[in-house]
Order: structure tokens, then sequence, then C-alpha cells
């Protein structure tokens, strides 16, 4: 059977997808100078630990640079949730500390509070955002942009991969790590290369499916909790993201011929535990769908962009997910742009 072109359709969503390439392209230009002066800052004063602060889309874009920090530069960072401020109104110590605050709108309450919060008590406050006349631009002592322009589909693409782009980028600059900075480079053309590639073959699988989950490990679990969103938001799946890890210890027991898993991954230290539990879970005739470095058995076997950094590979992985999603969503007879009960930007207290 011919499969699907899963750029046919044309929506919002798919249509800023396209342009990430180019945002990151435009990011890595503009935010040069930002990064190298914040890094010199960071490096005349180490901070002791680090906080992140977002919500939806934008906290995964913030585990993907927890996991960098934590991983490349030794640096303990902790996701504080903004409601121990907002509705607790409770004061965490967070001086000295580097506070990191994601967000696509930057006008969402709760996040502004623990924002200010973490100012107030002598925190470096720098925020990732794509408004820059957004009230948590102003919060912020340090802003990065995003850089994205406008993002009309509800659910935001192109923004979430400018938000992984500026973490690295900003991680690359602090370290100066010359392999770092190398691959830094070569980020819009990853991206490129990764939007030309083509996931139709997991749609007849993951299109019928109610339930799944979307397996990562390390760096690239934060593209797995985004892919798990998106399949949410977008789709109407019950999708989990879980750490390969984890899925072993009991939830894997859910899976089966109407509960697929999807594995995302890239080579680092964390493949050949990858490896074996893709074995394990073909052996028990569960569907499984691969997309990254891991080797097979599986029921689908998607291609990736290769010979790409370990940490630029997740944000290859979902550049190319996005048209899956987007075809998903409307094989199940859904809008992508405009899921029910969701709006663009969402202002929790």
């Amino acid at each position: 059977m011919m499969m699907p072109d899963l750029n046919s359709s044309i929506t919002a969503m798919l249509s800023e997808a396209r342009e990430a390439p180019e945002v990151v392209a435009r990011l890595l230009t503009s935010n040069a100078a930002l990064c190298r002066d914040l890094g010199e800052r960071l490096r005349q004063s180490p901070p002791p630990f680090a906080v992140t602060c977002a919500r939806g889309s934008s906290d995964n874009a913030a585990t993907f640079v927890k996991y960098l920090l934590e991983i490349h530069s030794g640096l303990v960072t902790a996701s504080v949730g903004p409601s121990v401020t907002s509705v607790y109104e409770a004061r965490p110590r967070m001086r000295d500390a580097l506070f990191l605050a994601v967000s696509q709108s930057g006008r969402s309450p709760d996040i502004l509070n623990l924002a200010q919060a973490g100012r107030d008590d002598g925190a470096l406050t720098v925020a990732l955002v794509n408004d820059t006349a957004s009230p948590l631009a102003s919060t912020c002592e340090v802003v990065l942009p995003l850089h994205a322009e406008s993002e009309k589909s509800v659910a935001a693409t192109k923004s979430f991969i400018a938000a992984l782009a500026a973490g690295f980028q900003l991680v690359a600059h602090w370290s100066q790590d010359q392999e770092l900075l190398a691959a830094l480079d070569t980020l819009p053309d990853v991206l490129a290369k990764a939007a030309a590639i083509d996931w139709s073959a997991a749609l007849p699988e993951l299109s019928q499916a109610n339930d799944l989950f979307v397996v990562g490990r390390g760096v690239g679990f934060a593209v797995a909790q985004e892919a798990a969103l998106k399949l949410k938001e977008t789709s109407g799946v019950h999708a989990e993201a879980m750490s390969a890890a984890e899925l072993m210890h009991g939830p894997w027991t859910l899976a089966g011929d109407h509960f697929p898993i999807l594995v995302l991954s890239q080579r680092d230290e964390t493949l050949s535990g990858v490896n074996d539990l893709v074995t394990r879970l073909h052996e028990q005739g569960i569907p499984v769908v691969v997309a990254g470095a891991a080797e097979g058995p599986a029921t689908v076997m998607l291609p990736s962009v290769e010979d790409v950094h370990p940490y630029l590979a997740p944000i290859a992985m979902i550049q190319s997910f996005y048209p899956l999603v987007n075809a998903i969503a409307l094989a199940r007879g859904r809008n992508p742009d405009n899921p029910p009960r969701l709006r663009k930007v969402t202002e929790t207290v």
C-alpha cells in the first residue's frame, strides 16, 4: 500500500514547523553575543544550582536544558512548580542561582510570579521567550529571544525547537566547549535535513492507537515529552512520555496490540539500554516504532539524520515528528491548528 504524503495537507502547524530551520539560523546569529556575554558572567560567578520555570511545551524544552546542564555542566537543576509561589505563596531560596524561565508568550501569571520571586531573592533571571514585549521579558534580568515570530497554530512547533536551540546555545557558550560550538553551527542544516525525512511509515500504526507510550532517555527524554503532548493535544491520543528505564518498572504491562510504543533514541551512553528495551518489547509481541540510533527488531524503523551530535539528535527527531503528528491528527478527523478547548496563550495562576 502506498503511504500518504505527510506534506500533502498544509496546516498552519505544518507550515510553522517547516520554518524552524530558518528560525534557528536567525536565533543563533542574533543571540550569539548575548550568550557569549552571559556565559562570561556565569564563568566569573558560577551559580550553585539552577532553577527552571515553565509550562506545557516550554516545560519540555526546560527539561532538555536541565539534562544539558546536569550532564555537561554538572550543575544540579531543579524544575520548580510555579504554584509554589503563585498559590502557596512560599518563597523558595534562590539566591545566586541561575533561574531560567521558558515561555512562548511570556504572559502566564504563575510563571511571572515565580520569576519575580527569583529576581527578588537574588537569582540571575534569564527568560527564553518569543514575545520580547511580554511581562516575562520585563521581569527577567536577561532576555534570550526565541526569534520564532508569530505562531498561529495552537500547537507550538517552531517556538519549541527555538527554545531547545536557545538552551543549547547558552550551554555551549557558557562551557566554551569547542565540540558543542561546532555542533551548534550545524544545527540549521541538521534541521533542514530532518524536516525532509519521511516518517509516514509510522502513520498506520500510530493513527489507529488511542493509547501509547513515547519513550526516550537522557537528553532525548524532553522530546519524548513533547511528542506525547502533541499527540494528546492535536490528535486526541492518550500518549504518555516514559523513560526507557522507568518503562520496565511496571508500565510496560499496559502495552500490546492496540497500545504501541514509539521509541526516540540518540547515539550516546543510553543507546545500549534502549536497544535492549526494543528487543524485549519485540519479544513480547508489542508493536514498536523506533526512530533515531536504536536498532531493531521493530514493527516500524524510521529514518533519521545520520552522524549528528547526540545533543542535536533529539532536536532533529522532533523536527521530523511534527509532520507525522500533523498527519495523525488529520487522519483522526481533527484540526491540529485548533484543538478543542485549547487556546494559544494559557494563563494559569
